[in-house]
This record gives structure tokens, sequence and C-alpha cells, in this order.
């Protein structure tokens, strides 16, 4: 869920709230989204180490690409589906 959210707030900020600031001189969005994402952004990189810590993940294979993918626009999405889910779905099992 928070990597969804880190997503979206990225997706608002770089596709709407950039766009506004920099085209129409509006900075409302920014100024509310920004730091919002920033909070979120935080929150995703300390819960993925310690998830990463507590599950065992080795961070040469694992770690490393989910930390890659909140600095990537859609980048959380597809760390959500391609290896998050999978990861949850072992250990269901």
């Amino acid at each position: 869920m928070l990597a969804i959210l880190e997503g979206l707030t990225l997706l608002i900020l770089v596709f709407v709230a950039v766009p506004l600031r920099h085209i129409f001189d509006y900075s409302a969005v920014s100024q509310l989204v920004g730091p919002i994402h920033g909070i979120l952004f935080l929150l995703f990189v300390v819960n993925t180490l310690s998830v990463g810590m507590e599950k065992g993940w080795k961070f040469s294979q694992t770690t490393w690409k989910v930390l890659l993918a909140c600095f990537v626009p859609f980048g959380t999405f597809y760390i959500d589906r391609r290896i998050l889910k999978p990861i949850h779905e072992e250990e269901i099992l």
C-alpha cells in the first residue's frame, strides 16, 4: 500500500504539479503534494530497509531494486507486481 501511495504522489508531482507550476505559474498543487510525497518517500525507504532486514532479503538481489523503484515514475507499481507480490505469495504458502 505504501509503495502505491508513494508512486501515485510521484506521478501527481511529475505529471500534474510540475507542469502547472512551470506552465501556468500555479504552485498550490506542488506545495500540497510535495510534502506528502516527501513523507511517503521517507516512509517507503525506511519500510523497505526494515522489511528487507526482517525477511532476510539479499540487498544485491531484492532490496536495491525496491529502493530504486521509488525514484522512477511507475517504478513502485512495477516492483509491487513483479517482486513484492510474488514474495508475499511465497510467504503465504
